[in-house]
């Protein structure tokens, strides 16, 4: 029974293997089908290089699958493809850019008309081959438990390192970025991984502290004083980096992924009510005294004010209107890709508003399926969390899906004006190798993860060893070893009368224990019983061993 159950685990496990597999050809044909239709709509030819991009993808999602197959054969199967399919799908949006941009900007000569794919491909080689070596190499996500406080240690350093670098002015007054020897990166990209394993660790370890209700105001029981420690000091953390690098962003993904995974390991609202009134009390204290910051509000609030004569001198930008120009012009289906004019934004291709470009040329519809995308993404990893058993891979589950869910809010939200701009790239699909790369990271953390949750459901649990035979009961009678226990039939009601049973009560016959299993005719006689009569067993059926002959039915 054990083999049979491990077996089909096993068979399961390779379907769902091959099933992710088919999903990988899906998503590539995909990406090479949006290349060939805006090549064709800008230029009239299929797009120069097709051959060997379609190979190159295909090559890395292929040997993706080769390592989720070896060393996680028990993840799930739609993770890996939806990473890649978002990927793929980035790359043609800036191979489509590119070309409106080379077109557009060859007569000012600025850093626009450079191309922004080729590096975009080059990151998604490292960030693939990081990812496989992380399935490869990391045995079980647990490892990370081990060094939770030397993470937080480099994550926080690195957190505040940006704000001793000189901004640029195409930085736009925020500071995120670090550029030693002509290379630059954003460093927030990776605290947040970092971080979100340091809070799995911490919440973990202090998560019944944590949980203790303190007094009740207005019928919502607060947490206890000495308690939200914590709490205050991830807040004013996440302050100081809205105050000194001027980043909207990582501070509300900062913040709201420890309050979400706060929520998730004491299941207490009052945290949740608590940490969204700080959220927002600290961002309307900093919106208000930051310039920078009051800028984008600002832009938020009247992004139209940009193009007035006399406009507020705060508003600094017209990118929330340019946005919200191009989401109005792709309606329901869009003008089709390479049909309309995303270009229009400068930097659409390197930021943020690569976004826009989905909304007006592929409509309603196209933005719609790009969120149900992340959607499910975001999904696959909660269901993995829920299907974990430890406390620490259940929390990292949980705070690794909401810090991708968050990201994609705030740029999204920003992009779209529901909420102000932050400058985050969108996870996969916005230029950047730094941004790649820690979301790679999370793809591979989530497919071993899904690996451990995946393997306690789908493999039985190890058989336990025979059990030790089972000791008299008060009543004198013991329990026949793997069969049913006796029930203890409590005190004698006459206790005058004898303690042994009731001779004109019928014989109680049990059924004998199936093999393999402890030897049903090795009995253990209590010696405050009667002594049985000759033949019969203590447990009421009759054992003969000598004969050669089966017991009887009726009695059997």
């Amino acid at each position: 029974m054990q083999g049979t159950a491990r077996g089909e685990g096993r068979r399961l496990a390779a379907r769902h293997r091959n099933i992710e597999l088919g999903l990988l050809a899906l998503a590539v044909a995909v990406c090479l089908a949006g290349h060939i239709d805006a090549d064709l709509a800008l230029t009239g030819k299929m797009p120069p290089g097709l051959l060997v991009h379609g190979l190159a993808l295909g090559g890395l999602a292929g040997a993706a699958h080769l390592a989720v197959r070896r060393f996680a054969p028990y993840a799930d199967p739609l993770i890996l493809p939806l990473g890649v399919f978002l990927t793929g799908f980035g790359l043609m949006l800036l191979d489509r850019l590119d070309i409106s941009y080379a077109a557009a900007h060859a007569k000012k000569g600025d850093y626009q008309k450079l191309p922004a794919a080729p590096s975009q491909l080059m990151w998604v080689f490292v960030s693939v081959a990081v990812a496989i070596a992380l399935i490869a190499l990391i045995k079980h996500h647990r490892f990370f438990q081990r060094y939770v406080y030397l993470l937080m240690t480099g994550a926080l350093i690195l957190l505040a390192a940006p704000a001793f670098f000189p901004g640029r002015p195409e930085d736009f007054g925020a500071k995120r970025w670090i550029r030693l020897f002509g290379l630059s990166f954003e460093p927030d990209e990776f605290v947040k991984v970092a971080i979100t394993i340091f809070f799995a660790g911490y919440l973990m370890a202090s998560r019944d502290a944590l949980a203790l209700a303190g007094r009740k105001i207005w019928g919502m029981t607060l947490p206890r004083g000495r308690h939200v420690g914590p709490v205050l000091a991830i807040w004013v953390v996440s302050l100081l980096v809205l105050v000194f690098e001027r980043d909207l962003g990582t501070s509300l993904i900062f913040f709201g992924v420890f309050v979400v995974m706060l929520y998730a390991a004491t299941e207490r609202t009052s945290w949740v009510v608590l940490g969204l009134l700080m959220a927002v009390g600290g961002a309307a204290v900093v919106g208000t005294v930051e310039p920078h910051v009051h800028g984008r509000v600002e832009a938020w609030l009247h992004p139209l004010d940009i193009y007035k004569e006399h406009h507020d001198p705060a508003i600094i930008s017209d990118q929330p209107a340019e946005a919200l120009f191009s989401l109005g012009t792709g309606h329901l289906t869009g003008t089709g890709l390479g049909s309309g004019r995303p270009w229009l934004i400068g930097f659409a291709g390197r930021s943020d508003f690569v976004f826009t470009t989905i909304g007006e040329e592929l409509g309603l519809a196209g933005v719609t399926a790009v969120l149900l995308v992340y959607l499910l993404l975001v999904q696959r990893g909660l269901r993995t969390a829920v299907g974990l058993t430890d406390p620490f891979g259940k929390l990292l589950a949980t705070g690794l899906s909401t810090a991708l869910a968050l990201q994609v809010f705030v740029v999204v939200g920003g992009v779209s004006g529901l909420v102000p701009l932050t400058g985050k790239a969108l996870p996969f699909l916005a230029a950047g190798g730094s941004s790649l790369l820690a979301n790679w990271l999370i793809v591979a953390l989530l497919i071993k993860l899904s690996d451990s949750a995946g393997r306690t459901a789908l493999e039985p649990a190890p058989p336990s060893p025979d059990p030790l035979p089972a000791q008299a009961g008060p009543a004198g009678r013991a329990a026949a070893p793997g069969g049913p226990a006796a029930v203890d039939p409590g005190p004698n009601p006459n206790p005058t009368a004898p303690s042994g049973p009731n001779p004109t009560a019928p014989e109680l016959t049990l059924p004998r224990p199936a093999a393999p299993g402890p030897d049903p005719d090795r009995t253990e006689v209590n010696p405050a019983a009667p002594h049985p009569p000759a033949g019969q067993s203590p447990y009421g059926y009759h054992p003969a061993p000598q004969s050669p002959f089966p017991p009887n039915p009726s009695t059997a």
